[in-house]
């Protein structure tokens, strides 16, 4: 066991590819990453002021969530067990969920296009995806999935362009800071804290 653990190496000291790095670490990508993350911002940001505000909101802020409950009591959930789920729970509670859904689209969207919370963001956009492609929705699923995981992997650079980025910027320069203030006291000998005396 021991021969092979050897003959195998460390996980930890393996080294990624250049372009890997590069991919992760350039400004020029980060363009790209950021493009893709506006983009799939606008995307959500369009669908939820759609069931927040436009030609949807019937269908998810009244008639006790009838958009949900049809989409639950009638979709093509991808397992049964799933669909147990859709009915025994989303349809009776498809008032509230229906809510949630409309608020957690548009939040995400406004986070995404915004780089705040990138990575928060760019999972609970998976995680919507999830449940929709679950329900029997493939649609733009599988595009949105994409970006998203893109978005989370390139963390680094697809939020350097953002809120992450500028506070990520302010938190390097003040890092040492507080390292940097000079109180009037020093240690003593066994470590307590005394007076420095300066001579007049």
């Amino acid at each position: 066991m021991s021969s092979a653990l050897e003959f195998l190496g460390e996980p930890s000291k393996r080294s990624n590819l250049r372009v890997w790095d590069w991919l992760k670490e350039s400004k020029i990508m980060a363009l790209g990453w950021t493009a893709m993350r506006v983009w799939l911002g606008a995307m959500w940001i369009q669908a939820g002021s759609a069931k927040l505000w436009g030609a949807e909101n019937p269908a998810f802020l009244h008639n006790n969530g009838a958009g949900v409950a049809g989409f639950a009591a009638h979709g093509v959930p991808a397992y049964s067990w799933w669909g147990t789920f859709l009915h025994s729970f989303v349809v009776p509670n498809s008032g509230w969920i229906a809510i949630l859904v409309a608020v957690a689209e548009f939040s995400v969207g406004v986070a995404l296009v915004a780089g705040c919370f990138t990575r928060v963001a760019a999972l609970g956009s998976l995680g919507l995806l999830f449940t929709y492609v679950m329900s029997g929705t493939a649609s733009v699923c599988a595009f949105y999935a994409l970006f998203a995981i893109v978005i989370l992997v390139m963390w680094r650079t697809s939020s350097w362009l953002g809120v992450d980025g500028l506070v990520a910027s302010y938190r390097q320069h003040h890092k040492g800071e507080h390292a940097a203030i000079h109180f009037p006291w020093g240690k003593g000998a066994a470590g307590t804290v005394r007076p420095v005396h300066r001579a007049a």
